[in-house]
């Protein structure tokens, strides 16, 4: 089941949405160039890996970290921002900012450009923060932005509920049929929150609980916004 496109078109051009798709594919890009132990340093580099936070005042660890990886020791604050914008391949890339562009333009045109931007980047934070709260430990790089964009989607679930999402379902043969967006966002949510739990037992590499750390975001905000504009 893979959406295509909704039925609202945007009153203005996205400029944010396409410049937030444009540096994250050019920094994809760069990626493409670095060989895999240069990709591995820069996960680790520019991801937001949650043990060297929660250990950060274990002396003789801050130690070891500062020799193995010097930038995020000396610039801690980095990649909080960073790892929004970097991605751990193909799939991961094209998903973000195909459902970046489907669900942004329209949250985008609710808020104004430089509003978008901030809820953006603060939707992110806020999913991240979720995703530390049940990985208190991990010691693998998070990176990606998924966190942010269901910040969006969560923004389109309150805001477009009635808005109908064109979707592509391959059962036997491919066919498209037009959910309605809140239950496609709903059922979306849930998946994370179930996934998110079975990871915490069997272990995954998706981030399920920054996904609904940032879509849980997204509602309220959006919710807010929604209100400003029409009550």
């Amino acid at each position: 089941m893979f959406p295509l496109y909704d039925t609202i078109p945007s009153k203005k051009k996205p400029i944010i949405t396409y410049s937030i798709i444009f540096i994250n594919v050019l920094i994809f890009i760069y990626e493409l160039t670095l060989n895999n132990f240069q990709l591995q340093e820069f996960f680790f580099n520019y991801g937001i890996v949650p043990l060297r936070y929660t250990w950060k005042f274990n002396y003789k660890y801050s130690i070891i970290w500062k020799e193995i990886f010097p930038v995020i020791y000396s610039n801690p604050l980095v990649p909080f921002l960073s790892h929004m914008f970097i991605h751990g391949g193909w799939s991961h890339i094209l998903g973000n900012m195909w459902f970046l562009w489907i669900f942004g333009d329209n949250v985008e045109d609710k808020m104004g450009h430089f509003n978008f931007l901030f809820f953006y980047i603060f939707g992110g934070l806020f999913a991240l923060f979720f995703h530390w709260m049940f990985n208190f430990f991990s010691p693998y790089p998070l990176v990606g932005a998924s966190g942010a964009i269901s910040a969006v989607m969560g923004a389109y679930f309150v805001q477009f509920w009635y808005s109908r999402i064109v979707t592509l379902i391959i059962w036997f043969i491919p066919f498209l049929v037009e959910i309605p967006a809140v239950i496609y966002l709903f059922i979306w949510f849930v998946l994370q929150i179930l996934n998110g739990t079975i990871s915490n037992i069997t272990g995954s590499g998706v981030a399920y609980w920054a996904h609904a750390g940032g879509f849980i975001f997204g509602m309220i905000v959006g919710n807010r916004v929604k209100r400003r504009y029409y009550l």
